[in-house]
Parts: C-alpha cells; structure tokens; sequence
C-alpha cells in the first residue's frame, strides 16, 4: 500500500518535470499524503489550469486581443478581402467580420470550463499514469484527446452564426468563401490542376475557423499547464499548496 501510495504521488510530477522523482517523498512535515490526497492534487491542478484557460478566452477580447490566438481568416480568402477592400469601407468590413469571428469564440469559451471539469473528473488512474510517462505537455494532450469532439460541438453553431451574417450586398462572408473556393477546387481537381500540383482547399469555412479557435484554447491549456508546473503562485487551492509544497521542500 505504502509503495502505491508513493506511485500515485508521482502523478503530481505532470506539472514540475523535476529530475529528483525519487526525492518526492509521501508526507508534508509529519503529516502524511493520503492517496485521496495525491489523486486530488492531481485533478485540482489539471481543473485550475483549464478553468483559467477558459475564463480567460471567455474576457472581451480574450481572442480578439491576443494575437497568439486571434482569429483570422484563411489565408486563400485573400482574394476576398482584396476585392472588398477596394469598396468605400470594405477595409472596415473586414474587420467587422474578424471582430465577430472573434466574439463568437469568446462566447462559446464562456461554456468550455464545464466540459473539461467532466473529463477530469471521470479521469480513471491509468490515464494519470499516462499522463506521467508522457511528454511535458501530456495533461493538455489528455484533455485535447477527451473534450475536443464536444468543444468543436459546442464552438461550431457560433461560428456558423457569425459567418452567415450579411456583410455586404446581401452577400455574407460564407456565401463568398464557398463561392471562391468552389471554382478554385474545380480547377485544382482538373487534369490542369494536377499537372499544375494544385492543391483543393477546405471549403468549411465554419470548421476552419472552429479548428482555429481551439486550436487557440489548447494552447492556453499548455501555458497553464507550465504555470502550475513551475510557478508557485499559480498554486491557488490549499490542495495545490500543500501538494506540490512537499515537492518543493524536499528538492531543497
């Protein structure tokens, strides 16, 4: 029991990367870790991380602000936005459009921290143990592979909202993409495109940008992953404290 005991307070190493794994002994003080506890840190600090994340995405221009992961559009709706661009406020348009793209990730952001509180709840022991033995960013690994169907579900409607607004000319910004992207996917699909090693492009806009959006989100999971990991103030819960301060004590 002792010897599982000191196993599962290894799991709590997915966020230090300490060489010392061997050091981390069982108790605070004279206190001892219980394997409630060790199971407990472990998921408080995978829920603290992604809650941050979430609350944080969720802010007025959380996306929008934050150029490592604001929305834009795909680099083949160049031709769009040129063309919009030489209207009278077609620049502004283009913004108006990137704004909302934008807005509706922040709000489908206000709805992820529920969905990665049920994965890491229904975490079993032997995910956690994979989560050890993985790479330093295994944790936010474990989450992407457990929560990204139902995060892509619950981004995707908001999305397809925004784009299918009007922009111009009765005209909405999806009306245009698949209208560019359909004759430019026929010709790649033609003998000429192929010999010309064209490539067809995704003409889901709304998937598109989905993917951008969490694709955003899982970064932030990463930065709060190495937050916790080796920041001590990120450690906000008196189970993260009392937790990961006996690995600091005992790497002293």
């Amino acid at each position: 029991m002792k010897i599982r005991i000191i196993s599962l307070a290894l799991l709590l190493l997915i966020f230090t990367g300490c060489a010392e794994v061997l050091n981390v002994l069982q108790t605070v003080g004279t206190v001892p870790l219980t394997e409630s506890e060790v199971i407990s840190g472990l998921k408080e600090a995978l829920t603290t991380g992604a809650k941050n994340s979430a609350r944080k995405l969720a802010a007025e221009n959380g996306y929008f602000g934050d150029a490592a992961v604001k929305i834009l559009l795909p680099d083949e709706a160049k031709v769009i936005v040129d063309n919009i661009s030489k209207i009278p406020g077609g620049d502004q348009l283009v913004q108006d459009v990137i704004l909302r793209i934008n807005r509706a990730a922040e709000d489908a952001a206000k709805e992820a921290a529920p969905i990665f509180v049920n994965s890491i709840t229904s975490m079993a022991i032997k995910d956690a143990f994979n989560i050890l033995n993985g790479a330093d960013n295994a944790a936010t690994s474990y989450l992407k592979s457990t929560t990204y169907s139902e995060l892509y579900a619950l981004y995707k409607p908001k999305m397809k909202i925004s784009t299918e607004k009007e922009i111009i000319g009765n005209i909405s910004t999806k009306e245009s993409w698949t209208t560019l992207t359909g004759k430019w996917n026929q010709l790649a699909n033609s003998l000429a495109g192929k010999l010309a090693n064209l490539k067809p492009v995704n003409t889901d806009l709304d998937d598109y940008l989905t993917n951008k959006a969490l694709s955003g989100m899982f970064l932030k999971v990463e930065n709060e992953e190495l937050q916790i990991r080796k920041n001590v103030s990120a450690r906000v819960t008196p189970v993260l404290q009392r937790v990961f301060g006996s690995l600091d004590n005992k790497s002293n």
